[in-house]
């Protein structure tokens, strides 16, 4: 073996120890297609359950829908499995350059770039972009890929508090200095379901002659009027200058991603962005299936209306319940626990109700905000929702904490 067997032992006592404290994530095996209803196996090699899916990014239940399907199996029979190339070299097939106009038009930008992934475009914009004459000034609860390419730039590094406008105001006089200046934001942030101020940033961004770069993963596709976006929602399309987002959430739901935006901006990515230049291109499989996404919803808001339909249901009847929620308007609602081990327990019992869902603690939240992710789909139909609000019910009070304050459940179970 390449390391002792004490070496081992020290990775096999940390694994010890966060079973001990409740902290082991388990793998499931879904064993159905993505959709509201699902088989899972949890532990894996146990019997198959089948239960009501509420934690998927399936926001529009485009995963398994028929037409998509289709269009994968098209686009495999029509322009093959995969490429075997990165887009630079022979990668690039008529149906890429498709998409990246499409998703421009969708996103109203001006020119777009695709990546592998949504986590690969924020590994690379921010170095292909930035040097270390500029700055970047992010808010404090961005995703963890927009982190990590932030860690790959030698830009100097910032932050605001989340959301915190006063605060964004005066990062921006202190940076005045700096070549460049950007301001780093996710649309709608994934764990706490809420949407940046995109107007009132781009309002700043505008006085202090700084830059907009927005990750709209969690919003693309069914946030604003025609499901565009936070930026549509806020009424600020055209004014920002960076968009990255996925395909594999509501926009589908398999993979890939964009950087969509300033046309310079997108060149520059074009030129110089490491995972764009160094992964091989997205698979003709989900080009097809993503352009068949948007046509879907380009011809009509009837499922991004649904979502927003049940994500009032959901919110108001979890709150008239007695749980702590995360407020917002997005699909994604968090119930608080603050607990981890409780994170976990509750999640086990749901799943014995027939409701999966998964517990989140540190270090996905930070420490003290354990909670149940749930995400709403336009899958979802009403007895699905009722099913799992009678689920969520009957759990809360075994575990005593329907109407019960944040320190009261704190005290109970501490953090």
């Amino acid at each position: 073996m390449a390391y002792s067997n004490e070496v081992r032992n020290l990775f096999t006592e940390q694994l010890e120890e966060l079973k001990a404290a409740g902290l082991f994530k388990e793998e499931r095996a879904i064993c159905a297609p993505q959709d509201s209803e699902i088989e899972v196996e949890f532990p894996i090699g146990s019997q198959k359950k089948k239960v009501i899916n509420m934690c998927a990014n399936n926001y529009l239940g485009l995963s398994s829908h028929p037409d998509v399907v289709k269009a994968a199996h098209d686009g495999l029979e029509h322009r093959g499995y995969g490429m075997s190339s990165v887009r630079f070299i022979c990668g690039t097939q008529d149906i890429h350059k498709e998409l990246e106009r499409k998703l421009t038009e969708f996103l109203g930008t001006e020119d777009t770039i695709l990546f592998p992934s949504c986590m690969d475009a924020n590994a690379g914009v921010f170095e292909a972009i930035l040097t270390e004459q500029d700055v970047m000034i992010a808010d404090r609860l961005v995703h963890a890929s927009i982190i990590d390419g932030m860690r790959l730039c030698k830009a100097q590094n910032d932050s605001f508090k989340h959301s915190d406008m006063a605060h964004l105001e005066q990062k921006l006089q202190l940076h005045q200095d700096k070549r460049l200046r950007m301001v780093i934001t996710d649309g709608a942030f994934s764990m706490d379901g809420d949407l940046a101020k995109l107007d009132k940033i781009v309002e700043l961004c505008e006085k202090y002659n700084a830059m907009v770069f927005v990750d709209d993963s969690h919003a693309s596709g069914y946030i604003g009027k025609t499901g565009r976006g936070t930026h549509e929602h806020f009424g600020v399309v055209g004014k920002i200058d960076i968009i990255t987002t996925t395909l594999g959430k509501a926009l589908g739901g398999a993979s890939g991603g964009c950087v969509s935006g300033r046309k310079e901006l997108v060149e520059m990515c074009r030129q110089k962005a490491r995972p764009y230049l160094f992964s091989n291109t997205v698979a003709p499989v989900i080009v097809e299936g993503a352009l068949k996404v948007l046509d879907i919803i380009s011809k009509t808001t009837e499922r991004r209306d649904k979502l927003e339909r049940n994500t009032i249901f959901w919110r108001k009847s979890l709150t008239e319940a007695g749980f702590i929620i995360k407020e917002g308007e997005t699909a994604i609602v968090p119930v608080m626990l603050f607990n981890a081990k409780l994170s976990q327990d509750f999640a086990k019992d749901l799943y014995e109700e027939g409701i999966y869902a998964v517990g989140f603690f540190f270090p996905v939240v930070p420490k003290g905000q354990a909670r149940i992710r749930t995400q709403l789909s336009a899958a979802h139909e009403m007895h699905h929702l009722e099913k799992a609000l009678d689920a969520f019910i009957k759990v809360g009070k075994k575990y005593n904490i329907l109407h019960k304050s944040k320190q009261e459940i704190i005290e109970m179970y501490g953090q």
